[in-house]
């Protein structure tokens, strides 16, 4: 595809620019500055970075791809996210913060023992290099191709981790943050540009909406019977809000920005305000992947989707503007994810073996791990190449790693008889459980491949659910004063009931919560 040298000039211009705009906005000194962004944060900004490090270049492809392929349907995870913030803001996120964590495997320990968090550490940093950084700058790769034609993957993959890592190491989370704000309205006017282009070159909704159905009936639709394979009803029920309550409320390059708030209030609706954004992203994303189906028919790889649309139909200078914005967005997710994986492996496992280390050191030992991190990812990017399809290969290893986190997460918060033997033997069988289902769909065993992944999640959900409460119970309860402060209790919630009374309206968080939930079911229901 042809670009103008006007096009670079911005793109060129917008790299330098967010380079320099992130090292001069980080903070460093010490390890909360570094990996918590100084617990300064306001909701604006969280709001902004959580959706910014969620709609990344992996989303910008996945999803209007997605919407070619399957239709409305891809909106589920989008929306699902909302309800599942709801719940993260009323039930989760104060624990978070009254327990003071950097990470969420330190959640773990503080309520059941080192074993569970090391485990917890180890699996969140696979998702986040293997997953979400991985397949970000591989999605980027995708993207540079199709522009620049035959290019070495490994050459491209490397620079766009080289730029997202620049000011990464140097800054940390602040730095982080900061750009992520600006990365999401660049993000967010390009997506609205192109959507509109979009929509006046597709015509009238009465025709793509013929045109989709001609080619399923199931393309307008959000909810579809059992017997659809990628989004079968009970999938939608029993595994979407599964992945969502651990990619929103588990994983560690999401939470980290909430905890990054200078008071819970602030964390609240800036996660009730992540949430709001997803909404917009049927009319900026999924839509304008079905309306493609009439404007691109002939398309054999859906991943090429957005950039086909994007040069096609963008005039000069706004074809820079919207690639330096889905720049924008992969930087924001690899970003997220180096520091992610920076913090939990300081935090989490050298701070334990060195607890002598001071503050400085500690950052010091968080850049060295960015670095090394990245270059895995970099390594692993061009092999994802090799599996059936983008989506399935996020959504896939998703639902074999999220499972057993889940279920141990939920009845330790909400079950004060659930016991550290429990948890750690609920999380070694969801372990064993996803290495059983990788080796038996490499030897092709077909029943196996048979089960879609929105199946084998809460499969593996409820075996590991049950396994920890059997084990809890053959075991010795936990102590009272070790589980008091990190257990929901009702008289907490009752109390934080009479207190909102006093508030305003527009100073209640759960009058937000009410109106995200609302909006939600609207879109729901309209698009079913």
């Amino acid at each position: 595809m042809h670009i103008s040298q006007i096009d670079i000039a911005i793109i060129v211009i917008y790299i330098i620019g967010i380079i320099i705009y992130g090292i001069k906005s980080g903070k460093k000194s010490t390890s909360e500055e570094y990996f918590l962004g100084g617990k300064s944060m306001t909701w604006p900004v969280i709001g902004l970075s959580m959706f910014a490090a969620n709609i990344s270049s992996n989303s910008l492809v996945a999803i209007t791809g997605g919407a070619y392929t399957n239709g409305l349907s891809v909106f589920n995870y989008e929306w699902m996210a909302s309800i599942i913030l709801v719940i993260f803001c009323i039930f989760i996120l104060p624990y978070y913060i009254k327990s003071g964590i950097y990470t969420m495997p330190e959640f773990f320990e503080k309520r059941f023992d080192y074993r569970s968090r090391l485990y917890f550490s180890i699996i969140t940093l696979i998702g986040n290099i293997f997953i979400d950084t991985a397949g970000t700058l591989y999605a980027g790769y995708k993207t540079i191709s199709f522009i620049s034609g035959d290019v070495n993957p490994y050459l491209v993959i490397g620079g766009l981790a080289l730029f997202a890592a620049s000011y990464t190491v140097l800054g940390g989370l602040s730095s982080v943050m900061k750009t992520e704000v600006i990365n999401t309205l660049i993000l967010l006017f390009s997506a609205v540009t192109l959507a509109v282009i979009v929509y006046i070159n597709a015509g009238s909704w009465t025709e793509i909406w013929a045109i989709a159905n001609s080619k399923s009936e199931t393309m307008t639709h959000l909810i579809l019977p059992n017997t659809d394979k990628s989004m079968p009803w009970l999938g939608l029920v029993l595994g979407v809000p599964l992945l969502g309550f651990y990619f929103w409320c588990n994983n560690q390059f999401i939470v980290q920005r909430a905890l990054s708030a200078k008071n819970i209030d602030e964390g609240r609706k800036g996660a009730l305000f992540a949430g709001l954004l997803k909404i917009p992203v049927l009319f900026l994303l999924v839509i304008p992947g079905i309306m493609a189906i009439k404007l691109l028919p002939n398309l054999t790889d859906s991943s090429a989707t957005y950039p086909t649309l994007l040069f096609q139909y963008l005039p000069m200078g706004l074809i820079g503007l919207t690639i330096a914005g889905f720049l924008a967005a992969m930087a924001s997710a690899v970003s997220a994810t180096l520091n992610s994986a920076s913090t939990l492996i300081s935090m989490d496992i050298i701070q334990k073996v060195r607890p002598d280390l001071s503050g400085t050191q500690m950052v010091k030992v968080g850049q060295i791990s960015t670095v090394f991190f990245m270059i895995i990812a970099v390594l692993w990017a061009p092999q994802i190449a090799k599996f059936n399809s983008f989506m399935d290969y996020m959504q896939g290893v998703l639902a074999l790693i999220s499972p057993p986190v889940v279920a141990v997460f939920l009845l330790g918060l909400f079950n004060k008889r659930t016991t550290s033997a429990g948890a750690f033997t609920g999380l070694i069988t969801g372990m064993l459980l996803g290495l059983f289902v990788v080796i038996a769909e490499t030897l092709n065993t077909q029943w196996v491949i048979d089960i879609p992944f929105l199946f084998k999640a809460p499969i593996i959900f409820a075996i590991c659910f049950t396994i920890t409460v059997i084990t809890s119970l053959l075991t010795e309860k936990p102590a009272a004063e070790k589980i008091d402060n990190i257990v929901w209790n009702k008289e907490l919630y009752t109390s934080e009931t009479i207190a909102m009374k006093s508030l305003k309206w527009h100073q209640n968080y759960r009058v937000y919560s009410i109106i995200l939930i609302v909006l939600t079911g609207i879109v729901v229901y309209l698009f079913r």
